[in-house]
């Protein structure tokens, strides 16, 4: 279990990166704009927003590597990118350059959430899956922290604070890289390839002791009860196709990406000082930490349904206190402690489930396609909402955009209820088999 413990922690640095990299840019957002002479708009557009949309391209096209490569090494190739990105951005000396290096990382960040959980789900055994998956998350939101921390250090540094701040991300990636040589391939992603020697050692490995024939024998029974030519978009995988596109949905139907990305405005909005505002946004970062520490600490324990359950009613009420405060102009400390409620909502629910429960709903030849799938409306959705809250903002007023938030989460909580499946304790392959109808029941 230990050889388990060191292999996951290790793919889910990839998280870490993927959170650092996402929040670094904030601490240079301004700087760089006056560096440039950027408009507004193209600074929007293109300096701050290419590497979100690399993420969408990365989240888009990172399961044909993940299926085709392996996990293991997309996962390497990960490292790379986010290497690349890293050094290549701290040397720009022109936001078009800046932003290609940063689409390159957006890139490693959208193929980090497919290929990570993927991986860590199919090493995991059933009992442990969601804690260990959930190293992954946690990974994100220590990055996001220690990003803020960083830039918090660097700032005062002189003229390129933003190029230190850009450039000290190659080392965790360079680190990473390096660690990730060490893990063994995914024992199911080799038994989808017909490389049963190489699986076996593997399951060997990670299950030492336990009949690994059985198991062998239960993944290609899985495996078999695939046609030719299969995709996630075949009738028989409707089911796990729609709880993929749900939870991603109100993953950000929740508005958590325009928060994390507005923090800072959000809160000076409601009344509080800029020093203030900044202060409280490393505060988030740390009620985000330590709630998502509480989720995989349950997440084995309740289960994923009641960890949502959990969640949605945080936000509901943290959504609509935060939407009263707009609209009868409560003070600004008041906005703060819901805010503050509403990321540990988000933490111990969506945060801690989202990426386990997209890896355990499809099958082993699918995995990667499915991630993809679930990965992409979740990136896509986080390119568009953030950017529409300024001019919401302006247009309808905060207390709308908060209240259409909380709706949402009452969609969500339906959800739950009445659709979603727990997934808690159950292998893999008995998952597939029950979320997935029979071939006889599809249209080919």
């Amino acid at each position: 279990m230990k050889k388990i413990w060191v292999w996951s922690i290790t793919a889910a640095l990839a998280g870490f990166l993927f959170g650092f990299d996402t929040v670094v840019i904030s601490g240079a957002d301004k700087k760089l704009q006056m560096l440039w002479g950027s408009s507004d708009v193209f600074h929007g557009t293109v300096v701050m927003a290419m590497a979100l949309w690399g993420t969408v391209v990365g989240a888009l096209f990172g399961g044909l590597p993940a299926n085709r490569l392996g996990r293991k090494k997309t996962l390497i190739w990960i490292g790379v990118l986010y290497s690349v990105s890293a050094l290549g951005s701290a040397f720009s000396n022109d936001p078009i350059t800046f932003a290609t290096f940063r689409f390159i990382g957006g890139l490693g960040v959208g193929a980090s959430t497919i290929a990570a959980p993927a991986y860590i789900s199919e090493i995991a055994p059933a009992k442990d899956r969601g804690k260990l998956v959930g190293l992954y998350q946690f990974n994100i939101v220590f990055g996001i922290l220690v990003a803020f921390l960083s830039n918090y250090l660097l700032s005062g540094i002189g003229e390129n604070a933003w190029r230190w701040m850009l450039g000290v991300e190659a080392v965790p990636a360079v680190i990473y890289t390096i660690f990730v040589f060490g893990v063994p391939r995914s024992p199911r992603w080799l038994l989808t390839k017909q490389r049963h020697e190489e699986a076996k050692q593997v399951l060997q490995l990670i299950n030492p002791g336990q009949d690994v024939a059985k198991l062998m024998s239960e993944i290609n029974m899985e495996n078999e009860n695939k046609s030719s030519g299969e995709g996630i978009f075949m009738k028989k995988y409707r089911f796990p196709l729609i709880l993929a596109f749900c939870i991603a949905f109100f993953n950000q139907a929740s508005g958590i990406n325009a928060f994390l990305y507005y923090a800072p405005r959000i809160l000076e909005e409601s009344g509080l000082g800029e020093s203030t505002a900044l202060l409280s946004s490393i505060g988030i970062g740390v009620t985000n930490l330590l709630f998502t520490l509480l989720g995989i600490f349950l997440i084995d324990r309740f289960g994923r349904k009641q960890l949502m359950y959990l969640g949605s009613f945080g936000y509901i009420v943290s959504l609509s206190l935060v939407s009263c405060a707009f609209f009868f102009h409560w003070e600004g400390m008041a906005v703060a402690i819901f805010l503050f409620l509403f990321i540990a909502a988000h933490a111990i629910g969506q945060g801690t489930v989202i990426w386990v429960f997209i890896s355990e709903i499809f099958p082993n030849h699918l995995r990667g396609s499915g991630q993809s799938f679930g990965s992409s409306v979740h990136w896509i959705l986080a390119a568009i909402i953030p950017s529409m809250i300024p001019v919401l903002f302006t247009a309808i007023g905060a207390g709308t955009v908060f209240a259409f938030f909380a709706f949402m989460m009452v969609l969500q909580l339906l959800f739950v209820a009445f659709i979603m499946p727990e997934t808690k304790g159950r292998s893999l392959e008995e998952l597939s088999k029950s979320l997935s109808k029979p071939k006889s029941d599809h249209d080919n």
